[in-house]
């Protein structure tokens, strides 16, 4: 055990090493601000507006500009590189979420505020995706093996889950000192600031493309190389386990409602994230021999069935309990799942297939909160608990179909057109 968990503190060193120590703090924070407007949307358009419909509403615009744009956002830093892409859209977005916050202050329409909100979404840098995409290309170029990057994956999984606790955390603390837009303010500054240090990091470069040879006029350009059929089944199956968490997010503020224990909400939301993170620390300590195809069908099925555990919940101590053991299986779905996005993308798609990855698992989450808490007005909380559960049995199904790749993903650096796999 003190072997393994030396190994696996011996691997981490190695990719901090790769990545710089301060790369992943600049990356983190950057990446907070879209936990904050995710989850603060609802609560601060619901605050200003009196209504909770129009908050579930605007809420639901943001996330899905995020989705439409998330991929394109990626394909450009593939084709221009990281750093421009993504100071061009830190500052776009820290000015689109002040924009935003002064529309919901000011009590604009709600269409202006869906046009606000679309906007603050369609901006964000992406600074998650890119920085799995970044990583990985790192640790490649120097060689590692396929524990390295896992680590990779693992690390910012990890990261993404603790930002997914601090931003709902940060809303809380704001709503009760004062106002959920002082959150909105702080997640503007912190876009501005950790995004323009993200993209003028000299790690940006990593996964710049070489440029192409001169061509004659009449020569077709290159085509793209395409997505295998792999990626796209992961994307659909990173789509389901967005609407599993999005079914479990509104079966959780379902029945703490119901109980009268609203404002613990939050805090059921961090004993899950709690969880995640730490599992999804330990992933890095998964013998390579463990396939990531067997992985994702061994995770998916745990998740289809921990998942039952929630639907017969009624009451707080239990829903701690379950939240808590379902936890544990949600980072390795998803580390598992871009895991699968990097080894089967061609290198030189590598960013646009890890934004894209990460847009089907919003995509998922966004659309099923709205539809999942009507469902649990209707009909209770374990009717949205449901939607995640059957949406679980789904994507263990899409996972049998998964085939491992076969080879390591390329190199964005030195990018081939491969990237098939069996």
């Amino acid at each position: 055990m003190a072997q393994a968990a030396g190994g696996t503190s011996a691997t981490y060193r190695e990719v901090l090493g790769a990545t710089g120590a301060l790369l992943p703090v600049i990356s983190f924070f950057g990446r907070l601000p879209v936990a904050v407007i995710q989850f603060g949307s609802v609560l601060l358009i619901t605050r200003t507006s009196g209504s909770l419909a129009t908050g579930g509403t605007v809420a639901c615009a943001l996330a899905l500009g995020q989705v439409a744009m998330g991929p394109v956002v990626g394909r450009l830093a593939d084709r221009r590189g990281q750093g421009s892409v993504v100071l061009c859209c830190s500052l776009l977005n820290a000015l689109a979420i002040a924009c935003y916050t002064l529309g919901a202050l000011a009590g604009l329409p709600t269409p202006l505020l869906v046009a606000l909100g679309v906007l603050a979404g369609a901006t964000v840098p992406g600074i998650g995706p890119l920085a799995r995409a970044r990583g990985v290309a790192l640790v490649r170029r120097g060689g590692a093996d396929e524990r390295v990057v896992n680590t990779v994956l693992s690390l910012e999984s990890t990261m993404d889950e603790l930002s997914f606790v601090l931003g709902p955390a940060l809303i809380g603390v704001a709503a009760f000192v004062g106002h959920p837009a002082y959150a909105f303010g702080a997640a503007a500054l912190l876009v501005a600031g950790c995004g323009t240090a993200f993209a003028l990091h000299p790690t940006a470069t990593a996964t710049a493309v070489r440029p192409a040879t001169a061509r004659a006029p009449k020569e077709p350009r290159a085509r793209r190389p395409r997505m295998p059929r792999e990626v796209r089944l992961v994307r659909l199956g990173l789509v389901l386990l967005g609407v599993l968490l999005g079914g479990c997010g509104a079966g959780i503020t379902a029945l703490t409602q119901k109980l009268g224990q609203e404002d613990q909400a939050g805090l059921v939301y961090a004993a899950m994230g709690v969880m995640s993170a730490a599992v999804g620390l330990s992933m890095a300590a998964v013998p390579e021999r463990f396939g990531l195809a067997l992985r994702w069908r061994v995770a998916t099925a745990a998740a289809a069935l921990l998942s039952l555990l929630l639907i017969g919940t009624q009451s707080m101590p239990g829903l701690y309990v379950a939240v808590t053991v379902f936890g544990a299986v949600f980072a390795p779905n998803l580390i598992t799942g871009f895991g699968l996005t990097e080894r089967a993308v061609p290198g030189e798609r590598l960013a646009e297939g890890m934004t894209f990855a990460a847009s089907a698992f919003v995509g998922g989450q966004a659309v099923t909160l709205a539809v999942a808490g009507r469902l649990a007005e209707s009909h209770g909380p374990a009717a949205a608990f449901t939607v995640g559960s059957v949406a679980a049995a789904l994507a263990f199904g899409v996972a049998l179909l998964v085939k491992a790749p076969a080879a390591p993903g390329v190199t964005p650096v030195a990018a081939t057109p491969s990237g098939s796999c069996r």
